[in-house]
């Protein structure tokens, strides 16, 4: 093994070993270990490449937030992942581990000429130097930059993994692990309710994984973490998710979490999902996400062995690795002196702490010194030297221009530790900020939830563990107590980041933003710190601006004389961290990323030589070609024998919902425009629902089977969206209407028979209902059964026809399919599909919601302002309908048109003009919504949307095309049966 391992140090086992690659070379690591603990193990510090600069990096931390070792990591050609952070990855054997952004080699990269023309990149050069010439654009710079984009090369064969999606509710969520989550979760726990306890690293304690001097119970504080958890998965309402991360917090305590679930395992089960994504609905929620401790902003403070000082005690104290074997310390917080002494116990020489500070905390300053460390207090680190990894750092008294350098082969670091508020702030929770602590916490909630701990500005251990215990609801006490209390911190560029033109003191290290990129944001004008962030790119990298973003506001403040708040503050989105495309598309790739939806009658129309069009996700039967005909001859024999005997239609993709409860009818009354307290059941009626501006949404009949059930149909595209809307105003407007929404689209198959000869041809299959113009007239709904199946019948006609829907339960549906088309075959009837359907309904004026509206159309202007209740004191639209410019003149109405050349079909979407001579640009009157070839006509017919249509019967009208202008005359939209005898049987 490598001598960076310290013997008896770390809590991971020496005879459990794995065998990696990186770039190439064979490693060892131990089971447990991450690539950075590993790789630090046998001495390699440097892991990457900056973006901008490609400058050398090495780890410099130990957690998500790493910005710099970002590698590629895969088991075999096909399963490849770049842009992984090292310090988050756990090695198992066999791992190929790749460095990224580097060429040819890590060690020797020709993109580091960058670094030597970094003063021609300074921060906004993108915004002005790809101006001119104009042409160069697209042939030269675009190519450039998006060649130089990203970090990672993206893997180009198909994932041969899977992933997996869960659902899941709770009483509590803790998000974090650490010494406040757990302490939270045991005691919810211990109060019976179902909590979730969520950590993204693979042992639970958070801080505890590298603070040795906790003692919580009695207990060393490591030890005790791991006796809460054993306690918690013992119980039955307990879910413990490690390797697990809450990346986004939604409305409504709607959290997403991803479980990382193999990427650990040297050879996982091919059954096991690669990935879980976790969507969790949790009444309250608890975040205990810590605080992420800040680098240092001082000259060259990014070679490789720089790092984090809780970074390096955690390598040391969990991983059993010493990041160096000559290490300095630069700080301006207590606690990376902890660092120093866990280190110096371990055997490595301590070269000096350097304490920016006058005055640090006493008892630790006294603990190093008597260790034999060398502490300078009110000095900093103004410089750093070394190519590959550090070799040594300048120091001096703040203010003083007499240097010293000592030799080092790690520097640890900490300007004091930034509490976790991302998830409080995705939330949309408001924060405060701490002016005496340099901080931001939580303040105003928006949601059912808590912060405990760190990420709410909680330091003392005591407090702390009060503070979680009650956050859990129990009755929990927990006593602890640590070695030392911790005092200090710093925000923005400190002593040693040098002269702004000159000098690399990296704010943002992903993405190579310096102090001094910083200071010309603001004397390029930029005030806000969104507009800093956009211009220099500082916390736009894939760490989210975890480290940079504090730092970044301090030094914009500093430079505009203002305080921290009044710039503002970033806005925290998720994802935390970042999340796969495989993780979140779970299963819906391949043949289920847009799913085909096939009707329960699908087969027999297969059968039946049906040619279908794709309707969202539908497969609908498009027409029913014989041989000979095309698509022409096909839907216009359709036509012809719906209306001389009968047509049989798959109309099973109408939306269709369940509205139950004894404030059925009143719901409904608000939500269409029309009235339905009158309806009686056994009735139906045409609706028309709107938004809240007037146009019109969507439409449908719908059935009254009681005084307490409705049976709503809605248009095909429309059912998700309608249930949706109807939720929405449920929920949120109308929670004290006791209805129930159920979708039972998929629940019924629906045959539509229409047509002279439709009650002919069902009639004996209907049981126990008289179906006689008296006994069931046009918009009448009954509950019986066909062929011995219970069924929904409807005397509805979207033909002009007589028309019959009969609805039955999916699993039936082919059966009574094929009785009918056994019928409707021997009488001369047809099957048609939805080309026809659009004929039929065009010849008799019937609107398409979606065609022949656009979102701008209201029902007076489609002609059904009959359908608007004058007497409803309210519905959802009535205020938006009342509003001047849709009560103008000259609005766009639907009106029908005929073409002069009656062989002529128009197109759908053709401009309309009053004059087709007039200069250009012409004055557009409208255009086309639909336009077909009528065979039961002769001729062609149209609907479109005309200014002012309704008022211009009788003129005509130019559709300008490309090749030629066609007249037509406005009309009526009603073009066959015009006095609608036929409907009536």
């Amino acid at each position: 093994m490598s001598t960076h391992r310290i013997k008896g140090a770390g809590r991971l086992t020496p005879a459990r070993t794995a065998r990696f690659t990186f770039d190439g070379k064979i490693y060892t690591a131990l089971e447990g270990d991450t690539v950075a603990s590993a790789l630090l193990a046998n001495g390699v510090h440097l892991m990457g490449r900056s973006f901008k600069y490609h400058r050398p990096r090495g780890i410099l931390s130990a957690g998500p937030e790493e910005p710099n070792a970002l590698i590629d990591v895969a088991r075999d050609a096909a399963r490849r992942q770049p842009n992984v952070r090292a310090s988050v990855q756990e090695v198992f054997d066999g791992a190929i581990i790749r460095s990224q952004n580097r060429w040819p080699t890590l060690g020797f990269d020709i993109g580091s000429l960058n670094n030597l023309l970094s003063p021609f990149f300074a921060a906004g050069f993108y915004y002005k130097t790809f101006m001119w010439p104009r042409e160069a654009w697209a042939k030269l710079y675009e190519p450039i930059i998006r060649r130089a984009a990203g970090l990672g090369v993206a893997p180009t064969e198909t994932d041969p993994d899977h992933y997996a999606n869960r659902f899941a509710h709770c009483d509590v969520l803790v998000a974090g692990a650490g010494v406040a989550g757990l302490t939270a979760a045991l005691s919810a726990a211990k109060t019976g309710a179902e909590v979730i306890l969520v950590d993204e690293r693979a042992d639970v304690g958070g801080a505890l994984l590298f603070d040795t001097s906790t003692m919580i119970d009695g207990r060393p504080g490591y030890d005790w973490a791991q006796g809460v958890l054993a306690e918690l998965k013992a119980m039955p309402n307990v879910r413990v998710l490690t390797r697990t991360t809450v990346f986004g917090y939604y409305n409504h305590n709607f959290l997403g979490l991803v479980e990382r679930v193999t990427d650990h395992l040297p050879n996982p089960n091919r059954s096991l999902p690669r990935e879980r994504l976790w969507q969790v609905r949790a009444k309250k929620v608890v975040l205990a996400t810590g605080a992420i401790e800040r680098h240092m902003v001082f000259a060259n403070n990014d070679r490789p062995g720089i790092m984090l000082a809780s970074a390096a005690r955690l390598y040391l104290n969990h991983y059993g690795v010493a990041v160096g074997s000559k290490i300095g310390v630069y700080t301006a917080h207590d606690s990376a002196y902890e660092a120093a002494i866990d280190l110096k116990k371990a055997g490595v020489e301590i070269a000096a702490i350097v304490d920016c500070r006058a005055k640090p905390g006493e008892a630790l300053v006294s603990a190093a010194r008597n260790l034999g460390i060398e502490v300078l207090t009110g000095y900093s680190v103004v410089d750093t030297a070394g190519r590959l990894r550090i070799s040594s750092m300048t120091v001096a008294r703040n203010g003083s221009t007499n240097h010293r350098k000592i030799p080092v082969d790690a520097l640890l670091m900490s300007g004091g530790w930034t509490p976790s508020v991302h998830l409080f702030s995705q939330s949309r929770g408001k924060l405060k900020f701490d002016a005496e602590n340099q901080r931001f916490l939580p303040n105003i909630y928006a949601e059912n939830c808590v912060s405990v701990g760190a990420c709410n500005g909680t330091d003392e251990l005591g407090a702390l563990l009060a503070e979680a215990a009650e956050a859990g609801g129990g009755s929990l006490t927990v006593s602890g107590d640590t070695a030392y209390g911790w005092t200090g911190g710093m925000i923005g560029a400190a002593e040693g980041a040098g002269k702004e033109t000159t000098v690399k003191a990296f704010v943002d290290f992903q993405h190579d933003v310096t102090a001094k990129d910083i200071r010309l944001a603001v004397r390029e004008g930029m005030q806000s710190i969104e507009h800093i962030k956009r211009f220099t790119t500082n916390g736009m990298a894939s760490d989210q601006g975890k480290l940079s973003n504090m730092h970044g506001l301090a030094i914009a403040a500093e430079v505009l004389g203002k305080d921290i708040p009044q710039l503002g503050l970033t806005t925290f989105r998720a994802p935390y961290t970042p999340v796969t495309y495989g993780t979140l598309i779970a299963h819906s790739r391949g043949d289920l990323f847009d799913p085909a939806r096939k009707t329960p009658l699908h087969g027999e129309l297969v059968k039946q030589g049906a040619e279908f069009e794709d309707v969202g996700n539908w497969k609908r039967a498009w027409y029913f070609p014989r041989r000979g005909e095309d698509m022409h001859a096909a839907v216009n024999r359709e036509c012809r024998t719906a209306r001389e005997v009968a047509g049989i239609f798959d109309a099973s993709t109408l939306g269709k919902i369940e509205v139950v409860g004894p404030d059925a009818a009143k719901f409904l009354n608000v939500l269409y425009t029309n009235a339905w307290d009158t309806l009686k059941p056994g009735k139906c009626r045409y609706g028309i629902m709107t938004r809240e501006d007037g146009f019109v949404y969507d439409d449908g009949v719908v059935g009254r089977l009681a005084e307490d059930r409705f049976h709503v149909t809605t248009t095909t595209g429309g059912a998700p969206r309608v249930l949706h809307h109807m939720e929405d105003y449920l929920q949120t407007e109308f929670p004290d209407l006791k209805v129930w929404l159920t979708s039972t689209t998929e629940q019924w198959a629906v045959i539509a028979v229409q047509g002279p000869k439709a009650r002919e041809i069902i009639a004996p299959l209907v049981e126990g209902l008289d179906l006689s113009n008296e006994a069931f007239p046009h918009m009448s709904v009954a509950e019986c059964t066909v062929m011995g199946v219970p069924a929904r019948l409807f005397r509805v006609s979207f033909t002009g026809e007589v028309g019959f829907e009969v609805n039955v339960p999916a699993d039936y549906g082919a059966a009574v399919w094929k009785a009918i088309w056994e019928r409707g075959e021997a009488l001369g009837a047809c099957l048609y599909g939805t080309e026809t359907m659009h004929v039929l309904r065009a010849e008799k004026g019937y609107i398409i919601v979606g065609q022949d509206t656009d979102g701008t159309v209201t029902p007076d202007d489609a002609g059904y302002g009959w359908a608007v209740s004058k007497k409803k004191p309210d519905f959802v639209g009535i205020r938006g309908l009342k509003r001047p410019d849709l009560m103008r003149e000259g609005r766009k109405q639907l009106v029908g048109l005929l073409t002069a050349d009656p062989t002529e079909v128009l197109e759908e979407g053709g401009q309309i003009v009053a004059n087709p001579n007039q200069a250009k640009p012409m004055t557009m009157l409208g255009h086309v919504t639909s336009a077909y070839w009528s065979e039961n006509l002769g001729r062609s017919i149209a609907i479109a949307l005309v200014a002012g249509g309704r008022s211009r019967m009788g003129e005509t009208v130019y559709i300008p095309m490309k090749d030629k202008t066609i007249a037509a005359t406005v009309t009526d939209m009603v073009f066959f049966d015009k006095e609608g005898g036929r409907i009536h049987g």
